[in-house]
């Protein structure tokens, strides 16, 4: 698992971004449930996630960030990174950011696949 503890702010709200390898739904699962089991990340106001798996079946969870879970789907099919789950996590600061959060993701997302 590769986190990526505080990569940036936007109007308050912060963001990570983590990843690893991910071959079946049942490891998606355990990937965030592992995840969470950090504190911090346990008490985000979203863990959005997406995985390209093996197979070619497409996973995604926006964990109340509509949207959220398909930018990082899309992000993954762009750059053919198979079996490999990305998940953005967020804690919200006060300010709704509208549609720049969808920027926000992306940019985490490319700060994950640019360090890997």
């Amino acid at each position: 698992m590769i986190i990526h503890d505080a990569i940036f702010t936007d109007r308050g709200s912060k963001y990570a971004v983590s990843g690893g390898p991910c071959a079946s739904a049942a490891e998606a699962k355990a990937f965030i449930k592992q995840l969470c089991r950090k504190k911090k990340f346990a008490k985000a106001t979203h863990n959005t996630w997406g995985v390209l798996l093996p197979d070619g079946t497409p996973l995604k969870n926006d964990d109340g960030e509509a949207g959220a879970g398909m930018i990082i789907l899309r992000m993954l099919e762009r750059e053919a990174r198979v079996g490999e789950i990305v998940v953005v996590t967020r804690w919200f600061g006060g300010v709704h950011l509208g549609g720049d959060r969808f920027r926000r993701v992306q940019d985490a997302v490319r700060y994950y696949l640019d360090a890997t």
